[in-house]
C-alpha cells in the first residue's frame, strides 16, 4: 500500500490528502494497479458507500468513495474526500458551481513573453483529439461536443528554455491544463500524452504539475484554503533550472 500519501488535516465531515504523482484516482476496468480508492478503502472502510460510483467504458462501475473531484495519475497535490454522503453533496455542489478555487504549480517549454506576475489567459473551448481518445484538445477540430474552457495563470520564473507558473482553472475539463498549454505552444514538460519530444529537466520523469492549493466552503466551517508543498522532484528541477541560468 502506497506509504506517501500524506494527510493535511482531518475532520469528522472530511479528509484533506497530498496525493503523491504515479497514483491513480480509482480503477479504470483494466489495469489492476494501486489507487487511491484502495488507500481509502484500507484506511478508512467505512466510506465505501459514501458518494456516487463511477460507470466505466467496459460498462461496470468503479467505486469512488468520498471522492468529489480528481487529479490525473500522473500530477501531484491536494485532494478533498468527503467522510459522509452529506458532505459529499456540499462538496460536490462546490465543485459543479464553480465556489472553489484551485491553483496549480506547473512548469512549462520555452520561456513566456510575460513580465514576472504578469497574469496571462486561455479562453479556448476544449473537446476529444480524433487521433487519438485519451487526449483532449483546445482546437475548432475536435471531435464531438466543444466545451467552453477558461483558464489564468502568473509567470513566476523564466529560465533558458522553460517557464515556472501558477494557473489557475476557472473551469473543471478533463485535461484542461495540459491541454490550453499545449495549445500555446508551451506544453507541461514531460508530459508523455501531450508533449512526447519534451525536454525533461532532471529529476523528473512525469508532467511537472502541482495541485497546489484548494479554497473551498466548509460545512460551518467557512471558507478555507488548503495546501500541498511544492513535491522533491519539481522543487530539484527548478533548483537546476536556476542553477543552468
Amino acid at each position: 500500500m502506497n506509504k506517501n500519501i500524506k494527510i493535511i488535516t482531518e475532520t469528522e465531515n472530511y479528509l484533506v490528502i497530498d496525493k503523491p504523482a504515479g497514483l491513480a484516482m480509482h480503477n479504470d476496468g483494466f489495469n489492476k494497479e494501486e489507487t487511491l480508492v484502495d488507500w481509502i478503502l484500507q484506511f478508512y472502510p467505512d466510506l465505501e458507500n459514501v458518494g456516487e460510483p463511477l460507470s466505466l467504458p467496459n460498462g461496470k462501475s468503479a467505486l469512488k468513495p468520498g471522492l468529489v473531484h480528481r487529479l490525473d495519475k500522473d500530477t501531484s497535490g491536494v485532494i478533498m474526500i468527503a467522510k459522509n454522503q452529506k458532505t459529499f453533496y456540499f462538496f460536490k455542489n462546490e465543485f459543479q458551481t464553480h465556489q472553489t478555487q484551485k491553483t496549480y504549480r506547473a512548469i512549462l517549454e520555452g520561456e513566456l513573453k510575460l513580465k514576472k506576475d504578469e497574469i496571462g489567459i486561455i479562453k479556448l473551448p476544449i473537446g476529444r483529439s480524433r487521433k487519438d481518445p485519451r487526449r483532449r484538445v483546445a482546437s475548432p477540430k475536435a471531435f464531438g461536443r466543444l466545451r467552453e474552457a477558461f483558464t489564468e495563470y502568473k509567470l513566476l520564473e523564466n529560465f533558458i528554455d522553460f517557464s515556472y507558473i501558477e494557473a489557475y482553472p476557472k473551469t473543471g475539463r478533463t485535461h484542461q491544463l495540459r491541454a490550453h498549454f499545449k495549445a500555446i505552444n508551451h506544453s507541461i514538460v514531460c508530459d508523455k500524452l501531450y508533449s512526447q519530444n519534451s525536454k525533461c529537466p532532471p529529476p523528473l520523469d512525469r508532467q511537472a504539475l502541482h495541485a497546489f492549493s484548494l479554497e473551498i466552503n466548509l460545512p460551518e466551517e467557512g471558507r478555507k484554503i488548503f495546501k500541498a508543498p511544492l513535491p522533491t522532484d519539481m522543487m530539484v528541477a527548478l533548483e537546476n533550472l536556476r542553477s543552468s541560468c
